[in-house]
């Protein structure tokens, strides 16, 4: 495998998904959701999550959910127009029904057309499929979960060292979406305090990823070529990076079929050498 590490000045991590690879805090907003759903549809709600889960099911990482239709929709990640839209059971739908609907490039709201950029959206999509209009409050009451003693992150051994080794040759950053409070909270879980040489929260990925990317390009003196971006969500952290000419990581926590990136790795742990001989 190919060490894009050695090629860059700047390297941009996301976080969740990418630097701890815990899942079980998407089973538990998955539950919390369904708190709001009658008995018989929280079967059929729980069907669906475990069908995505394991592949299964036309909902999936990489696709797209328009709310007020019920259509998943396979998107061109970089031109934007619509290729597919399928009914939730999986029929097709014909072009001439969705042709009109979507403009090109489609535009993501994360309110009515969904993104599915990783597994945070798969519950939320059958939620609102099976008729929660606001997934908001079974969101928030997961990420106050993760910040209390039950819940617990795995350390990945090496981590650490490896992105210390890293900021040594190396300008490292950080930027996610998660709050700033979360963020102390979780690279203290992670011991990952003091790796790297900024950290920027709140950041509305992908709304304003390629905006992110060039003001931390700029502010570090290099170019889109030298710069490298690793992270578990294609569409936050990926097509971003290619559309400005970067080079990029996927991490694929499940092993599907994308393969967008320069290189895409099971695993950050999978990094953790190639950072030491950057």
């Amino acid at each position: 495998m190919n060490n894009l590490f050695k090629d860059v000045d700047l390297v941009i991590f996301d976080l969740d998904g990418t630097l701890y690879e815990d899942t079980d805090h998407f089973d538990y907003y998955a539950d919390t959701l369904a708190k709001e759903l009658s008995e018989e549809t929280q079967e059929r709600f729980f069907t669906d999550y475990k069908e995505m889960k394991k592949g299964n099911h036309i909902v999936s990482i990489g696709k797209a959910y328009d709310v007020k239709n019920d259509y998943v929709i396979e998107v061109d990640p970089f031109k934007g127009h619509v290729k597919k839209v399928h009914r939730w059971d999986g029929e097709e739908v014909s072009a001439t029904e969705w042709e009109n609907l979507y403009p090109s490039p489609v535009s993501y709201d994360f309110d009515q057309l969904i993104a599915i950029g990783d597994g945070w959206w798969l519950p939320n999509v059958a939620a609102r499929h099976y008729g929660i209009s606001d997934p908001q409050p079974a969101y928030d009451a997961t990420k106050e979960y993760m910040a209390t003693e039950h819940f617990s992150l795995t350390v990945i051994e090496g981590l650490r060292e490896g992105l210390l080794s890293l900021k040594e040759k190396k300008s490292v950053v950080l930027l996610t979406n998660s709050t700033e409070d979360d963020v102390e909270r979780l690279l203290h879980l992670l011991q990952l305090e003091g790796v790297f040489h900024e950290v920027i929260t709140s950041a509305r990925k992908p709304q304003y990823t390629k905006q992110r990317f060039e003001e931390i390009i700029t502010r570090y003196n290099t170019s889109p070529e030298k710069t490298l971006s690793i992270g578990d969500n294609y569409l936050n952290e990926i097509i971003p990076a290619q559309t400005l000419g970067m080079k990029s990581i996927y991490i694929d926590l499940e092993e599907g079929a994308m393969t967008f990136g320069d290189v895409k790795v099971r695993s950050i742990s999978n990094l953790i050498e190639q950072m030491k001989e950057a």
